[in-house]
């Protein structure tokens, strides 16, 4: 009877589970890296144009000059998130050899550590010991565990790092036509800065807004301290601009 009732609690968390669909917004990684660019799309080529603004060129000098930028930005952030992301794999990589090599020459070490692991969690040696031998006979999913919670790493997705690249570049991008966008329409420098500062601290202040909604911070903190990052680094820009002018 005992053995019927466990079974049926089996059969109800299986349900449950097959139930229970969890529903999240995007991968971590991909909010990170969409942060990323924009943020950084959104503030250089922001404070870019409006140093060029500061020393008093044409608006057509600051478009060609904040695309050249956009487009160097793009590459570089790309790049830099892909061989991040590389890294991260390469490193999985090593520590899953270690990993595999270890529970054959040392399967015993192994083991008690896998036993501590679980330890930590509450469980007693009675409850553990099964799960433990269990492991043992499973090679693959003993690596697994001791990945993942000895030493806190996940598997990558193999295209993680062309995803990572292609994601920030993007991204960048589109932050960076923000600022740029009032210099297309706008020939006067003067007045054209003036747009960008409105329609970029706008940008800005949705997108910090955005952030701390996705990223599980107070919103309206984030959008502050958003809006504050990108309003310094213009002003700082401009007033360099102003000073060497005057040089």
């Amino acid at each position: 009877m005992a053995e019927n009732g466990h079974i049926a609690d089996l059969e109800k968390q299986m349900l449950l589970l097959h139930d229970h669909e969890e529903k999240h917004f995007m991968s971590s990684e991909m909010v990170r890296d969409i942060i990323l660019g924009v943020s950084d799309g959104l503030t250089v080529p922001f404070a870019l144009a409006a140093g060029l603004s500061g020393a008093e060129v044409s608006s057509s000098i600051i478009l060609i000059a904040g695309i050249a930028e956009v487009a160097a930005g793009a590459i570089s952030m790309g790049l830099g998130g892909y061989l991040a992301a590389k890294s991260e794999a390469d490193h999985y990589a090593r520590e899953l050899k270690r990993e595999q090599e270890e529970i054959i020459a040392v399967p015993d070490i192994e083991a008690a550590e896998c036993a501590e692991i679980l330890a930590q969690f509450g469980a007693e040696p009675h409850e553990y010991e099964p799960v433990v031998n269990a492991l043992r006979r499973n090679p693959k999913a003993w690596v697994d565990f001791m990945m993942k919670f000895e030493l806190g790493l996940e598997k990558p997705d193999p295209m993680r790092a062309l995803q990572s690249a292609i994601t920030i570049a993007f991204s960048y991008i589109v932050g960076g036509l923000v600022p740029l966008l009032p210099y297309m329409l706008i020939p006067i420098a003067r007045k054209a800065l003036i747009a960008s500062v409105v329609v970029t601290l706008l940008a800005l202040l949705i997108f910090g807004l955005a952030k701390g909604y996705f990223t599980g911070n107070q919103p309206f903190k984030s959008a502050f301290q958003t809006v504050l990052i990108g309003a310094i680094a213009s002003a700082a820009a401009f007033s360099i601009a102003k000073l060497f002018q005057h040089v």
